[in-house]
């Protein structure tokens, strides 16, 4: 019998996290992969760089689908094809099978992004918030831990354990989901409503704003994790297990900045959170600039300002979120894949840019400047949702 309860929170939370599991936890493995079908590792490496790519594409269609069908149907239809896809990567005989049914192995990320969607459809735009910077805090820690536990698996049992894993998590959700995802989705608008108001939701300004905000704060943080280890070896002469803690040390932020979401995000209007949680980051990184313009090249004090950064994506990223699945209620579904896949091509945009500027020049003063670049157009974005609200009726 189907559930007729909003699922809990941790429900949602393993739907998310899985999602981030399943694009790190095997990166340990990469060169034993490559080696295992006779490849080079260029071209085991697109397991991640197209896994990345469709999962854009998942997002723009899983998001619409469920404001059509309901968001149950497509969570539990994305979960039978991670399963099947997890267990063929697990039985892979040559590389070409194993990147195929990578590829369907992102359907997981529907999981992600519907999330987003039940969340707005049980709260208000100022709870959904709150709810989302919980959801984040639990999240975070699925990057930190992902690789870590990889690695122990793919040295104790090998690569194909990691993909066993997978299909019993996939298992675990699919009968988790089952039981626990009752149908929040309102048919009050109907879903031909839905349809025909949903295309022009990406003309829309104000969520453009808000998910220009999401996209350019989470930027920061791309760029951070593919400037970091170079920085950190070439200029202060860091080890992998120090480079490690030190692209850590952003998502510790993060958490806290999550935490304070979770507490406090309900009370404020996300415009006010926004502006209030950029100005933080574009704070931090200015100060790390002028440490090192004054001549103070201090690894700590350079990369402490990171910490901030990752504080303030965790405070302002669940209000952005919440603001761009929210300007349209009648299209919570398709808003929520279409600011999920604009986050992604930005962050791939900016990776892109940030590796060739890096290692022409890898510099501390360099990797920061990237960051306030970003930071600056999410502190943009933040001022112009701001405005729209205001022009808003």
């Amino acid at each position: 019998m189907q559930p007729i309860t909003p699922p809990t929170r941790a429900t949602l939370i393993l739907l998310t996290g899985v999602t981030v599991l399943t694009l790190n936890m095997f990166l340990p493995s990469l060169t034993h992969i490559a080696a295992d079908f006779g490849v080079d590792y260029a071209m085991a490496s697109f397991a991640v760089a197209g896994y990345l790519a469709i999962t854009a594409v998942i997002n723009l269609i899983a998001g619409p689908l469920s404001d059509r069908y309901g968001r149950r149907p497509v969570v539990l239809g994305a979960l039978v094809i991670y399963l099947i896809a997890s267990i063929g990567c697990a039985f892979s005989t040559d590389i070409w099978m194993f990147l195929i049914c990578r590829m369907f192995q992102a359907a997981i990320a529907a999981g992600a992004t519907i999330s987003m969607a039940i969340v707005r459809d049980t709260r208000t735009r100022e709870d959904a918030a709150s709810e989302l910077g919980y959801i984040a805090m639990a999240m975070a820690l699925a990057p930190m831990i992902g690789p870590m536990i990889g690695g122990v698996i793919d040295t104790f049992f090998g690569w194909r354990f990691i993909f066993y894993l997978y299909t019993a998590c996939g298992l675990a959700l699919l009968v988790l989901c089952w039981f626990d995802l009752g149908e929040t989705q309102s048919r009050a608008a109907g879903p031909s409503s839905a349809r025909a108001k949903s295309p022009a939701l990406v003309l829309d300004p104000r969520f453009l704003a808000y998910a220009l905000c999401t996209a350019f704060s989470t930027g920061a943080f791309f760029i951070f994790i593919t400037g970091a280890p170079l920085i950190a070896s070439v200029n202060f002469g860091f080890n992998a297990t120090q480079i490690g803690l030190l692209v850590g040390s952003i998502t510790g932020g993060f958490m806290c900045g999550s935490f304070v979401a979770g507490r406090f995000a309900s009370s404020y209007p996300l415009p006010q959170v926004l502006v209030f949680g950029r100005l933080i980051a574009c704070t931090a990184l200015l100060f790390g600039l002028t440490t090192l313009a004054l001549g103070a090249a201090s690894p700590y004090l350079v990369f402490g300002c990171i910490v901030f950064v990752g504080f303030s994506n965790g405070l302002t990223m669940p209000s952005s979120n919440s603001g761009a699945i929210s300007v349209r209620p009648e299209a919570t579904g398709w808003a929520s894949g279409l600011n999920a896949a604009i986050n992604v091509l930005i962050g791939a945009i900016l990776i892109s840019i940030s590796g060739y500027v890096l290692d022409a020049s890898a510099s501390p003063a360099t990797l920061l400047t990237l960051m306030l670049i970003s930071a600056l157009s999410a502190l943009s974005a933040a001022i112009w949702a701001k405005m729209q609200e205001q022009k808003a009726p």
